[in-house]
């Protein structure tokens, strides 16, 4: 498995951590990023950088087995797709671990079937951390033939769990991204709360991890908020991006949520003044609605 070729397409803030470990883990690696200097460093690892995506498949002699994108959105993998399409071979399998809408996934699925491609999607969740520490979450949707021969590449970013057909897999990602939005929420709302009532929030926080409402939320994100850290493990605009796509898939289904409502509300006010800022931050719109309330006395920590 591990002489197979595979392409990277998009080493930011996920993709850098997930290409390093599939280099550490042995995988024969081309790689290309829009900013080629982000790459630079993967070199020593044994990493083919390119400067044009089609140059991936067409540099070498043995033709890609796998590609993988880790991009923006739905609409970037899309001219991806079509950009790459042409030169395909055919026995390629395309994994798109990108967080995209379920219905760009399924039309991904049919455009790559016309060449003979075999189209995954893989969306993850864990972070930065997730990505560096190789524990991703990994949501894949796949035929169960095409899940066997790339689950050794998706372990080596993470724990994979084949969730359904192609397109399930964004499906999994919104339900976890649903659960990671308003628990981020819930998180601020508890913990500004006991600043507000005269209780120490960091007290509170480590007595609440004693008991049901520990979580991974709870644990990271709480942290965050009261060090004001708003580093990025995942932005603003991707959790934003994320609620959009719940709500569209809701639509689709004729649901009505009215918590995934609230929450996408509070990610779209956010958007536009902290983008890149960790998700965390909806402390900051929370703050904003109770003037003369704020959590702590830390300054504020942001991205450059």
């Amino acid at each position: 498995m591990a002489k197979l070729k595979v392409v990277f397409l998009g080493i930011g803030l996920m993709g850098k951590p997930m290409a390093t470990r599939l280099l550490r883990a042995g995988f024969s690696l081309t790689i290309w990023n829009r900013t080629k200097e982000k790459c630079n460093n993967l070199i020593e690892l044994g990493a083919e950088i390119v400067t044009t995506p089609i140059e991936t498949i067409t540099n070498s002699d043995h033709a890609a087995d796998i590609i993988i994108t880790m991009l923006a959105d739905g609409s970037v993998v899309d001219e991806m797709i079509r950009q790459i399409l042409p030169i395909l071979h055919g026995h390629e399998i395309w994994i798109d671990m990108s967080s995209t809408q379920q219905a760009e996934a399924q039309r991904f699925n049919e455009v790559l079937g016309t060449k003979n491609v075999r189209f995954i999607d893989a969306p993850v969740s864990g972070g930065v951390i997730g990505a560096q520490a190789g524990s991703l979450a990994i949501m894949v949707g796949a035929t169960d033939v095409d899940y066997l021969q790339v689950e050794p590449i998706l372990s080596a970013m993470g724990k994979p769990t084949l969730v359904g057909p192609p397109g399930t897999g964004q499906l999994a990602k919104l339900c976890n991204q649903l659960i990671v939005g308003a628990s981020i929420n819930i998180v601020a709302e508890a913990l500004l709360l006991a600043q507000a009532g005269g209780a120490d929030p960091a007290a509170v926080r480590q007595a609440l991890r004693d008991g049901f409402a520990e979580s991974r939320i709870l644990e990271v994100h709480g942290q965050r908020m009261l060090d004001r850290n708003f580093l990025p493990g995942g932005q603003v605009k991707s959790q934003a991006k994320d609620m959009e796509n719940i709500m569209r898939a809701a639509q689709i289904t004729n649901l009505t949520l009215p918590m995934t409502e609230l929450v996408t509300k509070v990610y779209r006010s956010l958007v536009d003044r902290f983008p890149s800022a960790d998700h965390s931050a909806a402390l900051l719109e929370l703050e904003q609605k109770n003037p003369g309330t704020r959590l702590g006395t830390a300054t504020d920590i942001f991205p450059q």
